[in-house]
């Protein structure tokens, strides 16, 4: 009698196809994405094409979107940043690693746009997915004084990133300091919840806001000076 060679697999059954691990489930959110910071010169050229929440933080009245419409014309004369800009920038990843452990919101440098209208631009310092899918959003500052609330002004940069994002809380943390020495063990921290009320507001000004810098329908992808970050 011949030999029959066989192959090892043979004596094991039949083959089986590979299981194959679905690919995670792309929440809303992750589909906007415009920039990343981590490329400067990207994310500045994307945000200079819409209004983003630092702009947003702005528009408390009609004057304000006037003064935010001629600054995204001509630009912040001679800011260039600060010793209290570089000691934010300085601070934040330390600031955002004590969220990490603290409240599970991984830090984020990605700019997105809004459902509704992809001028409408936000990148928050942190972002947590929840098991339904919904974001929880994170935004670190540091001051040189004491706080007793929130500035009315950053919680409009709040409400807008909600907006942008769909998030329904932000954390809120900042950190305070002394000639830029930080003051107590750690930062404090406060959740701010979505207020649509608010939020509409901010929409209408925002609105208001690109229609005087498009009066006449320009191009949509045309280009305005960034005003300072915050």
């Amino acid at each position: 009698m011949l030999d029959t060679p066989f192959a090892l697999f043979d004596l094991e059954g039949p083959a089986t196809t590979p299981h194959l691990v679905p690919a995670p489930p792309r929440h809303p959110h992750e589909t906007r994405v415009v920039a990343d910071a981590s490329d400067r010169v990207a994310w500045l050229r994307a945000r200079s094409r819409g209004i983003t929440a630092t702009d947003a933080a702005k528009l408390a009245s009609p004057a304000s979107v006037r003064a935010a419409a001629w600054e995204k014309l001509h630009g912040t004369r001679g800011f260039g940043g600060s010793r209290f800009t570089d000691h934010g920038r300085e601070r934040e990843p330390v600031i955002a690693e004590w969220v990490r452990t603290a409240h599970g919101i991984e830090p984020s440098s990605l700019l997105f746009h809004a459902a509704s209208d992809q001028r409408h631009l936000a990148t928050p310092d942190g972002l947590r997915v929840e098991a339904d899918g919904t974001p929880v959003l994170c935004e670190i500052k540091t001051t040189s004084r004491p706080w007793r609330g929130i500035p009315r002004g950053y919680l409009r940069q709040v409400w807008w990133q909600q907006y942008v994002l769909g998030a329904e809380r932000t954390l809120v943390v900042w950190e305070q300091h002394e000639d830029f020495v930080p003051v107590g063990d750690e930062p404090r921290c406060r959740w701010v919840d979505r207020d649509d009320d608010q939020i509409a507001i901010l929409v209408h000004f925002a609105n208001q806001l690109l229609q005087m810098l498009r009066p006449d329908g320009e191009d949509p992808r045309a280009v305005y000076r960034p005003g300072a970050l915050a």
